[in-house]
């Protein structure tokens, strides 16, 4: 795994890649930073920097993921690393803490600017909640990269990968405000869960190799949603809420910097990095024995 990390940090500076996303992300932080902590003189390095610059994330991760296993797959050296002697949870690894070292640059950038705002006579308290605000901000990177590792392992293609992530995030992005959309009663909640049912139906089916099994599947799924939503069609809408609430990425970094410093939030984007990291570590297993 160490070795495989290595060569992943030195590939990424190798070419100007690296460095230009490197510069870029530094660069849109340097920019708030003087535009509303130094010449306003405000202290709140989380909300006037880093929350106001997230939207850099959108672009910065998956450029920075799409070539770790699309660039594999088209060049072939993927069967390189399927049959080398590194387990494919260390090949997983491996890429993703290497992305995480080079998203640790800017970062520490950021953490240079907060020492000179305490230098310029922010209170320690500040300070604290400048670094915890960074901490945060640093995972969330880490979980988007993790993402974007996912699907990038789904193509050869590093353009398409590229396009799969950057949608992916901007759909985590803007989920807060299509979960609002979704009140109780609507049928919109309705015809997403069975949508959702059907999804679950065809793969149940497709992986059984019984069609039958399927149809009946869906069939019941259908029903009991339909009752659901007809008996308590809150129920249904506010379950719909809370799954969309569980796939808004940025929420909790947003409550973070505005002033809520929450453990349960570092846990769900460790945790959210764990899972993508998992559904890798799986997909090229079975690519492995395949």
């Amino acid at each position: 795994m160490t070795a495989i990390l290595k060569r992943e940090f030195r590939s990424s500076f190798s070419g100007m890649m690296g460095w230009l996303l490197t510069a870029f992300l530094t660069a849109a932080s340097a920019l708030y930073f003087f535009a509303n902590n130094l010449s306003f003189g405000l202290t709140d390095f989380g909300y006037y920097t880093l929350y106001q610059t997230v939207f850099v994330l959108l672009v910065y991760v998956p450029v920075l993921a799409m070539r770790s296993f699309a660039e594999e797959k088209h060049s072939r050296t993927d069967q390189l690393l399927l049959t080398s002697p590194v387990s494919v949870w260390g090949i997983v690894l491996g890429k993703y803490l290497a992305m995480c070292a080079v998203f640790a640059l800017p970062c520490l950038a950021d953490g240079v600017l907060i020492v000179v705002l305490r230098a310029l006579g922010s209170t320690n308290t500040a300070l604290l909640s400048n670094f915890s605000s960074l901490l945060c901000y640093y995972l969330l990177g880490c979980a988007a990269i993790a993402i974007c590792e996912f699907l990038s392992s789904l193509t050869e293609n590093q353009i398409i990968a590229a396009v799969l992530g950057f949608g992916a995030l901007l759909l985590t992005y803007l989920m807060p405000g299509l979960q609002s959309l979704f009140n109780a009663g609507s049928v919109v909640a309705l015809v997403a869960f069975t949508v959702l049912a059907a999804a679950a139906s065809l793969g149940a089916g497709l992986r059984s190799r019984s069609f039958t099994l399927g149809c009946f599947l869906f069939a019941a799924l259908a029903v009991g949603i339909a009752v659901l939503f007809t008996v308590r069609s809150a129920w249904l809408t506010e379950a719909f809420s809370s799954v969309l609430g569980a796939l808004a990425l940025f929420s909790p970094f947003e409550d973070f910097v505005n002033g809520s410093f929450s453990i349960p939030a570092l846990v769900y984007y460790i945790s959210a990095a764990g899972l993508f990291l998992f559904f890798t570590a799986q997909g090229i297993e079975k690519r492995r024995w395949n």
